[in-house]
Formats: C-alpha cells, structure tokens, sequence
C-alpha cells in the first residue's frame, strides 16, 4: 500500500533578513525566499548563481588522464591511424557521440562512430572491439560507457588497440586496463565537478583537444559554447545535478538553442513545437525533447539521431526528426501497456507493507521502455523498483529508486545473480537469467526489510515557500526565470498555500486530469492539476484546501498555477 504524502512547510525563517537581502539583490519576496532557503543569502553570490558565465567553465586538464588521453588523440590525428568513438543508445550517449564526433573533425580527423542496437546490450563488448579491430581501428573511445567493461577494453588492448575510456557511471574496485580513464567518479580524480553526465565528460575532452590547435581563445571559447547546446540537452536528460558547473552548461546551452546552424537540432525543436526562436526549458527539453531522442535508441536504433545530428541536409534531418517522434509514439502506447498490466497485478495483488522493494517482470515487454515504466511504479508506491523484459530466457531491465536507498549498493550485494550490472544510486540496468528472477525478488525483498524503515516510504511534500496569491505576477515569473533551469539539487520551487478556498467543484478534464478554481482574498487562479483525478471525489464536498504549487510556462504564452499536491485543510 501507498502511505499518506508527508506535508512538510518551510520553518520560520528570518523574514526580516529575507526582506532586506529582496530589496538588496531587486527580487520578488518569494524568490528572495528561495534563494535563501538554498543557500544565496547577498547579492553577490545571488547574482553569481542567477547569471553564471562560461568564464567559470572548469579547467578540463584538471580531471584525471586528460593530459595521456590528448596526447594519444593528437597522435592518431598526426598519423591518420583509424579512430572509432563507442557510445551508448540514450540522449546522453547520442549527444556524446556527436560532440567528441564533431570536436576530432576539426582536430583534423574524421572518426567513425557506433552505438549498441539495446538487444546487443550496454557498453562496450569483447565482440565489438574484435570487429573494430577487423576494421583496422587502432584508437577506440568510449563515451557515456565503458567504465565497468574491463573485459571488452583487455580484448582491444590484445588486438593492439588502445583505449580512451570516458564515462561518468560508479566505478568497480578495479578500473580497466585502458590508456586514460576520463571519469571525475573515480576516486583518484580531483575534478571539482563530479556531477558531470557522459555528455559532460565528452564536452570536457573536446574542450582539452581543441585547446592545442593553436587557436584564438576567442575561436576556441567560441567553439566550446557552440557545444554547449548538445552538452545542455544530455545533461538534463541524464537528470544529473543542475548546480555549478552543470548548471553554466545547461543555461547557456539552452540559450543557445535560440540560434541554431545544426540542423538536426532546428528539425528536433521544429518537431518538438519550438519555432520562431521560441526557447525551450530544462522541463520541456526532458519531457518533449529527450524522450524523441531516447526513442531512437529504445524503439529502433540509437544510430539514426546520430545521423540526425550528424547530417547538414535540413530535409534528411527533418524527415528523421519526424521518425523520432512517432517513435516516440509507439515508446509511449509500449509503456502505457506494460504500467496497465502491472498496476493491475498490484490491484488484484496488493503490495504489502514489507515489500520495500518491488520487482516485476513480463515475457515480451519491451527492453527499451521499462525504466521509464519502473519510473511510473516508484512514483505510484514510493519504493524502489526493478522492470524486467524477458526474452529468450534472459531477463534485462532498469530500475529505479528513491533518495533513501543506493539501488547501485543493493545490486552490488548480490552481484552473482547478474551477468551484467551498473548504475547509479538511484537508476541502474541490469541482465540475468530468467529463472533467477524469483531469487532477486526474494534476495531484494530482505534486503529492503534491512534497510528501509516504514517511514522511508512515504513521499514527502517539501514546500520550498508559502506564497500569498497577491504575490503571484510577471515580476515573480521573470525572476523564477533567473533562478531556472531547474532539476536535480535545483527543483522547480514547490510553492505552498494553506487553507485556500475551493470555489466551484473540481472539474475532470481529459479523464485523468483536474481543473481547480481556488480563490484567496481577492484574487482568484484556475489551476491545472494533471493526472490527479482520482482526487476529484475526496475534494468534491471540500470547501477548503491545502494546494503545492508550480508556476510553469503557460502552453502559448504567459505562466499557469500547476497543482502538484492537493489535500483537503485541516
């Protein structure tokens, strides 16, 4: 079962110091609010937070085997020995490929490039680097991959070729045996930046590369930014933190999505609803934008928004940009199916109290869309959760969790089931064989008795402000701007109002959604609330209500009130 959402409002707080650091730092109350609660108490660091400038960019030599891993690159580009760049099939490895694709083109090189079919499974493979080296590669460099595929990277290195790994997943214990090892996660790594997506570490490389051609800073700086647009996009959609150095990449990247020469870039944002020099934001680019890219890679082959990316015929980017997204579509009515078969597994089924992990598994689902299903399941229950395709009697899969359990330290404690694991704290894929699926249940099922309480599992609303609907205006809204792009470890603020009035019955709207007429004092807002209509019968007789909010770009123009959380007051 799903416990009650926990509603927690922000403390008291010193209003007269927010009061005077609004007046300071020429903010709205509420967005002075936010700062503060987030760390930015003066104008000064306000400011260097709110307008972050590509001056503050990291040293790229400062992460660990930058200095061999250029060395290496500018030797092959010297003696046009054959270079071949593996990526991996999502919008992070996509936009890896494509930027260290276009940085050793104009180091002087036209590198060849491939990415996995997801039936071939992720990562680097033995049998890859034996048809790379078939080809005649004599350098291979990994991007968003490669870190845990020590097998494959000792298999090149047997065939005479070296490797340049480049990747931001955990490492294991031992790294693999390759020539340079670009990965602020290691723990020989002093990088300040750990946060970094594979797109970042691809951005990084290129940025060191490019810094020995012998060009104009001006050029150079120049040529970074230009890569800031593709680095932004898979930054967002790898949801890695959006605060220092992440954060200039996807400011600057996005605003520079308002001019555009890439025409696999213009034909995605054409595609998306994005036209005229209409801008989109760090939300719009991870729920229109990335999933059309992912859908190349989930669907079909990741190889085909390369191309996209890739080609400088506006026509053959269009016409790809089109198959993304009716892939897209199909991505969509595959996950749709699956969640409704699960969901009414835990209806005929319900979940228990001692089940604080969940795994599912089903003959035919498909491999490229359970990890946005094992989303879906974490958001419903509030409990990690595996979603496992099998076929062929090999189950392979995604999980995903919550803040309070490292999925990546569960599947490292019962790392014999798995012929292949990895991952993050809280998003990881795996494969095993299908009849070991009932021992992960069981083994994942104990270990989350051990290490999640009750308490664990209950969603909590975290109101970052209360707002006064008087407060609410373009001035707010414009600010809210400054402080964006929101994700991870920079959310969208979540604000709060207690005991509002509910003026008019809750209105469904497309069978899943609500409208909701809310008034307070003088001013009254109509808000969307999406996917929340199961709530339309408890707020039926309501009079009065508690509402989380989000004020978010309105569909053509202006901002709308977003309903998030909705209870009846106390």
């Amino acid at each position: 079962m799903s416990l009650a959402p926990k509603w927690v409002f922000p403390e008291e707080v010193d209003s007269a110091g927010i009061a005077a650091f609004a007046q300071e730092a020429s903010l709205p109350r509420a967005a002075a609010a936010i700062l503060w609660r987030r760390g930015y108490r003066d104008a000064a660091t306000a400011r260097h937070f709110l307008f972050p400038v590509t001056a503050d960019l990291i040293d790229p030599f400062l992460m660990q085997d930058m200095a061999p891993a250029v060395e290496r690159i500018l030797r092959a580009v010297a003696a046009r020995e054959p270079i071949e760049i593996h990526g991996d099939y999502d919008v992070d490895g996509v936009t890896s490929t494509v930027i260290l694709k276009k940085a050793l083109e104009l180091a002087g090189t036209d590198a060849a490039w491939k990415i996995p079919d997801r039936r071939q499974g992720y990562g680097m493979q033995a049998a890859s680097m034996e048809e790379a080296a078939a080809r005649g590669v004599k350098l291979i460099i990994s991007v968003d991959n490669g870190i845990r595929a020590a097998g494959a990277v000792e298999r090149a290195t047997a065939l005479g070729m070296d490797v340049i790994v480049t990747d931001h997943h955990l490492p294991e214990e031992e790294l693999p045996p390759a020539l340079a090892i670009l990965n602020p996660q290691r723990l020989d790594c002093d990088y300040p930046n750990k946060d970094l997506c594979g797109a970042g570490v691809a951005l990084k490389l290129s940025h060191a590369l490019l810094s020995r051609m012998g060009w104009s800073e001006t050029k150079l700086n120049r040529v970074v930014e230009s890569f800031l647009k593709l680095a932004a996009i898979g930054t967002v959609a790898d949801i890695v933190p959006l605060t220092g150095e992440n954060r200039i990449i996807v400011k600057h990247g996005l605003a520079g999505l308002g001019d555009l020469r890439n025409p696999g870039l213009r034909a995605m944002l054409k595609a998306a609803g994005f036209e005229n020099g209409k801008i989109p934001n760090a939300t719009e680019v991870a729920f229109r934008i990335a999933p059309a890219i992912n859908a190349s890679g989930r669907m079909a082959l990741a190889s085909r928004a390369v191309e996209m990316f890739l080609t400088g015929d506006q026509a053959l980017a269009d016409d790809i940009a089109r198959e993304l997204f009716a892939m897209n579509q199909e991505r969509q009515t595959a996950e749709r199916a699956i969640v409704k078969e699960i969901f009414e597994k835990c209806a005929q089924v319900p979940v228990t109290d001692d089940e604080r992990v969940l795994v599912f598994a089903g003959e035919g689902w498909h491999r490229g869309v359970v990890g946005i299903v094992a989303s879906r399941v974490v958001e419903r229950f509030h409990r990690p959760a595996l979603v496992l395709g099998i076929e062929n009697g090999t189950a392979q899969g995604s999980g995903r969790s919550i803040e309070a359990f490292h999925l990546l330290d569960a599947l490292e404690s019962m790392r014999e089931i798995f012929t292949k694991f990895g991952g993050h704290a809280h998003a990881a894929g795996v494969t095993l064989p299908a009849d070991r699926v009932d021992e992960l249940r069981d083994r994942l099922f104990q270990y989350g008795l051990e290490v999640l309480q009750p308490e664990d599992l209950r969603a909590t609303v975290n109101i970052d402000a209360m707002l006064n609907f008087d407060e609410v205006d373009d001035r707010l809204w414009l600010a809210l701007q400054d402080i964006a792009p929101f994700g991870m470890q920079n959310p969208r603020p979540m604000f709060g109002a207690r005991a509002v009035e509910l003026a008019g019955p809750p209105q469904v709207w497309k069978e899943k959604h609500l409208k909701l007429m809310v008034k307070q004092g003088s001013r009254t807002f109509l808000m969307k609330a999406w996917g929340m209509a199961e709530q339309a019968e408890e707020l039926a007789s309501a009079t009065h209500i508690d509402v989380g909010f989000e004020i978010e770009r309105g569909w053509k123009e202006g901002w709308d009130l977003i309903a998030r959380r909705v209870r009846v007051a106390e």
